[in-house]
């Protein structure tokens, strides 16, 4: 079965706003990757955004992980007022991202194919068909 955990995108305090969850819900973070660590080529990030947050993750209870991200200048800011979340599903095989990814994007916007991620992920991102934005992930380390 499928497992669904909100993603949630900053204007560069991830890191402050995750360490206030983190004050919250107890426990340890069990990722954090800065800009700086992962880069990505075509990935067009600025020196002042180097040791801002990519990857964040906080498990939440046995089996839901609250993750986040800053966002790049590139993409220009969040508004803070409106949504700025994206529900992450974590498959468990590649068969079935494909299947949540290729079914939930129908008639939507895909904004990045299922693909092997520089992270150790089968992943890809869409806008659904309702507006509502998806991140598909299967680890391939398992």
């Amino acid at each position: 079965m499928a497992q669904i955990n909100p993603y949630i995108h900053f204007n560069g305090n991830a890191e402050e706003a995750f360490t206030f969850y983190k004050s919250t819900f107890g426990g340890e973070f069990a990722m954090v990757k800065r800009f700086k660590d992962m880069a990505i080529a075509g990935l067009p990030i600025t020196e002042n955004e180097a040791d801002r947050i990519m990857h964040i993750s906080l498990p939440i209870g046995k089996h839901s992980v609250l993750m986040g991200s800053d966002t790049p200048e590139f993409m220009g800011k969040q508004n803070e007022h409106e949504n700025r979340s994206k529900i992450s599903i974590s498959a468990e095989s590649k068969e079935e991202a494909d299947h949540l990814f290729n079914g939930l994007s129908a008639g939507g916007k895909v904004e990045m194919p299922m693909a092997d991620s520089p992270w150790g992920s089968y992943f890809g991102m869409f806008r659904d068909k309702y507006g509502i934005e998806w991140m598909v992930s299967f680890d391939l380390q398992n």
